[in-house]
Formats: structure tokens, sequence, C-alpha cells
């Protein structure tokens, strides 16, 4: 039986590091995730304030990562629809609306399991029920 080949650390060390720097062009220049940004905080402060449970912090951050990560697939189909072609082509702005729908979808995902989460703890603090 063959030995499983060996994975070289390099190798790992290059996948993180084209990984990062994918991550740094993803946000470059995208004013969308200046939005998605200032949400976060204002997520995470408040799940802070409320007093969140276990579950609900790790809700509330997959829910920002599903937003975040959306937003980066977003920004590589632009990118690569940018390189591929200099006209309009509507099959291919149909693909990039399509991407951009994805996070607005996903966008509303988050923010409605949000405010189930905000609104239940605000009124567990506030004892509503």
């Amino acid at each position: 039986m063959d030995d499983p080949p060996s994975v070289s650390p390099h190798r790992w060390k290059n996948k993180f590091r084209d990984a990062f720097r994918g991550m740094k062009a993803g946000v470059r220049g995208q004013t969308s995730f200046t939005a998605h940004f200032a949400v976060t905080a204002a997520a995470l402060g408040l799940a802070a304030v409320l007093q969140c449970t276990l579950l609900g912090w790790c809700i509330i951050l997959l829910c920002i990562t599903i937003v975040l990560a959306a937003e980066m697939f977003n920004s590589a189909l632009e990118a690569m629809g940018k390189a591929v072609i200099r006209h309009h082509d509507p099959d291919l702005g149909n693909a990039l609306d399509i991407s951009a729908a994805a996070v607005l979808i996903a966008s509303l995902g988050a923010a409605g399991t949000g405010a189930v989460i905000f609104v239940y703890r605000a009124g567990a603090l506030l004892a509503w029920w």
C-alpha cells in the first residue's frame, strides 16, 4: 500500500499567502465592503451590549461570514469579467447581476436573522417575555 503524499509546508504557506493576497485584492477598491464592515461592527457591538448567548454569537458570526464570502465571490466575478472582456456583453452582465443578487440575498438573510436574535435578546433583558 502506498503512503499518502506528504504535504509540503511551503505549499500550504503559499496557499495562505495567496488567499490573504486575494482578500486584500477583493476588499481594495470595493466600496460595498465599507458598508459591510460598518454593519459588521454594529452587529458585533449590539451582540456584546445585548449579551448574546454562545449560540447567538455563533449564528451572528456565521451570517457575517456568509455575507463577506458572497461579496468576495461577487468581487472575483467582477474582476474576472473585466479581465476576459472589455466591451458590454449581456451574458456577462447577467452573471454579474446574479452574483450581486446573491450578496443581496445573503445580506437580507443575515439582517433578518440578526433582527430575530437582537429583538429576542432585548426582550429577554427588558423582561418582555
